[in-house]
């Protein structure tokens, strides 16, 4: 019996996008599949700014749909790339004096920057629960002694910034053409999901949905001139993700890990992440390496110590520095007064900054 179309499109979710978790069917990578004439073809729809991406996926569906009985021998079908969904609407220009509207002329393809933003860089980490948002906070912080600043929280799933900033009172406010301000709090400028919907609702949604609001965060937001731009990623690799490295160009990135072999197995699911989005990797932060007791000053490995030096060691990657596992980072965070703010004479907030330092001279 012969596979169906059907059949040999549900089997395609076997192929993942390079460097992400995610199928490429559910990235809308397969624009279709058919059966016709004796032969199988998959028509694909790669991204705008992916020129490799079908020829590392196409030994995947070759074998795959070999692999089902009966299915015809396949033919590759290739569409044009679809648009940046930055740039899928392009504006018209001013009018003229005599009212008369020009357009303005198409925007190059692939990752651009944001009018009137110096340098982006991305925070990010391959697993949760490693402290990362907590340090893109205080890198912002830090940021402060080197310019202006904006954050933007992109883990839509679990924004914490807002936490974090003391801002979790705040509504996203919009001007008269719709454009979203940024909420202003400890002199930086702020977005997150956080500030569009009610405390502790839960956000339920499909990729779709979180690649158009991080292109609303994106471009249209008046974030105005800003020397840095912190993204503050969600864990490990995904929608965001991919939306980002389609649409905007990054500076830089960070990867943040901890010190046991569980945390630094997924650093390198992130160096390929960035590899894959074409951002340089600034280095890796090994985050709660030790804890310092109160009473007497002494510093406990509790989670080991020193892994995130290996693993820049091992990846060619700059070791940008160890921040302690210490109770007044927790309770500056907790307060909403990152410590770098709050505590600059803290031992913790000088390794923040010594931290920054070396990122904003990468």
């Amino acid at each position: 019996m012969a596979a169906s179309s059907d059949e040999i499109f549900d089997a395609l979710r076997k192929v993942k996008f390079p460097g992400f978790s995610r199928d490429i069917v559910s990235f809308g990578v397969v624009q279709k599949v058919e059966v016709l004439d004796g032969h199988t073809i998959v028509t694909l729809a790669p991204p705008a700014g992916t020129p490799d991406l079908v020829d590392k996926i196409t030994p995947e569906i070759e074998a795959i749909v070999a692999s089902l009985p009966g299915a015809a021998p396949l033919k590759i079908a290739l569409v044009e790339a679809k648009p940046n969904p930055a740039q899928a609407r392009q504006p018209a220009g001013p009018a003229d004096d005599h009212g008369h509207s020009h357009a303005q002329a198409p925007k190059p393809s692939g990752p651009q920057p944001i009018d009137g933003v110096k340098k982006i860089i991305a925070v990010a980490s391959g697993k949760g629960g490693v402290g990362k948002s907590t340090v893109a906070v205080n890198l912002a912080m830090a940021l402060r002694e080197h310019g202006s600043v904006g954050l933007m929280d992109t883990d839509i799933y679990g924004p914490s910034a807002p936490v974090l900033l003391a801002a979790e009172e705040e509504k996203a406010q919009v001007t008269q053409e719709k454009r979203i301000v940024p909420v202003q709090t400890h002199g930086i400028a702020m977005v997150s999901m956080a500030l569009f919907v009610e405390r502790e609702r839960p956000i339920i949604w499909r990729g779709p949905m979180l690649t158009k609001l991080v292109n609303e965060f994106i471009r249209n937001t008046e974030w105005g001139d800003l020397d840095y731009l912190v993204l503050d990623l969600p864990p490990g690799t995904g929608d965001v993700q991919l939306t980002l490295s389609q649409t905007l160009r990054i500076d830089g990135g960070v990867i943040v890990t901890t010190p046991q072999d569980v945390a630094l197995a997924d650093v390198r699911r992130g160096v390929r992440m960035f590899k894959q989005m074409h951002v340089p990797v600034l280095g890796v932060i090994e985050n709660m390496a030790g804890i310092i007791c109160r009473k007497c000053g002494e510093e406990s490995n509790i989670f080991g110590r020193g892994g995130g030096a290996r693993i820049a060691e091992e990846l060619s990657l700059p070791f940008l520095g160890e921040i302690p596992l210490t109770p007044v980072i927790r309770e500056q965070g907790d307060a909403g007064d990152p410590v770098v703010a709050a505590l600059p004479d803290e031992p913790v907030a000088e390794r923040f900054r010594q931290i920054t330092a070396q990122v904003v001279a990468g």
